[in-house]
């Protein structure tokens, strides 16, 4: 594993941390790694999840994100973005 693979896993980590305390830029932030791949597999399930859940608590940017990783979407993996999100929530 390189240093940059360390970093990103660090970074990763922290974010999750972060988002399980609430933090709403935790989780615009997991939206923006996971729509991109940076440091994991991409992902526009879990991308979506994570920009509609920053987007429901108040990260306008988020919004955006969201429609734009939603286009590259079937509608069948939006509901189940959706549902993720829905869970999330219920949980913490």
């Amino acid at each position: 594993m390189g240093q940059h693979d360390v970093s990103d896993a660090r970074y990763l980590k922290e974010r999750l941390a972060k988002a399980e305390t609430g933090n709403c830029n935790a989780y615009y932030d997991l939206g923006l790694i996971y729509s991109t791949g940076h440091g994991v597999r991409r992902d526009y399930i879990e991308a979506h999840k994570w920009f509609n859940l920053a987007a429901m608590n108040g990260v306008r940017r988020a919004r955006v994100d969201r429609s734009d990783v939603a286009s590259e979407m079937s509608r069948r993996d939006i509901a189940l973005a959706q549902k993720k999100a829905r869970a999330w929530m219920a949980t913490h």
